[in-house]
């Protein structure tokens, strides 16, 4: 998979968020979703769904029910091969409702061991807990208008009144993130005392 993009539209013109990356079909969804969290520069601190057509895959949970299936047992390969996806959606932060598109730009055979690599990164991701897109509209009419009622409180909040969505952040950051995650998958040997 190459492509990972997000776009929102406000009430003003569209700002896009994307990001390319490239990762190994067979990496298993929870993965997949670390990779993205640590490409958009997020803290992985709220629950997220794949939705391939119709099907909906997060995290395990007796308390949904009826909620998507375990992502922790399907690999990406898996999930999109049978409906030949060239597209679908991740929904992340249920309570600010974040949807990206993720396009599969190319496949290409990987020798050796793959692991995920972040290629490029356009526009800045929004803040977590910014109450999604309306609420990211208000931040940013805020940290711009030193009369607006919520500056001072979201400057407080945020730190600053810099803010530009048209940087994507620290490439180098944002791609030193993405290179760390694997060393979170490989397994810690027992060692008996």
């Amino acid at each position: 998979m190459k492509c990972y993009e997000a776009r929102w539209w406000l009430a003003r013109p569209l700002f896009t968020v994307m990001r390319r990356v490239v990762v190994p079909f067979r990496i298993k969804l929870p993965r997949l979703h670390e990779v993205l969290q640590a490409a958009m520069g997020w803290s992985n601190s709220h629950l997220y769904e794949f939705r391939i057509r119709d099907v909906g895959f997060g995290p395990a949970d007796q308390d949904w029910g009826d909620g998507p299936l375990d992502a922790r047992k399907i690999s990406l390969l898996a999930a999109i091969e049978d409906i030949a996806a060239k597209s679908f959606k991740y929904l992340y932060d249920f309570g600010d409702g974040w949807t990206h598109s993720i396009n599969i730009e190319r496949t290409f055979p990987v020798i050796g061991l793959a692991e995920p690599m972040l290629l490029e990164a356009t526009g800045r991701c929004p803040p977590e807990d910014i109450s999604g897109p309306w609420g990211y509209q208000e931040f940013r009419e805020a940290l711009a208008d030193p009369t607006h009622g919520r500056h001072a409180e979201l400057v407080k909040w945020w730190g600053s009144e810099d803010y530009d969505p048209e940087r994507a952040g620290n490439f180098a950051e944002l791609n030193k993130a993405v290179d760390d995650v694997p060393a979170k998958w490989t397994r810690k040997s027992c060692r008996k005392i």
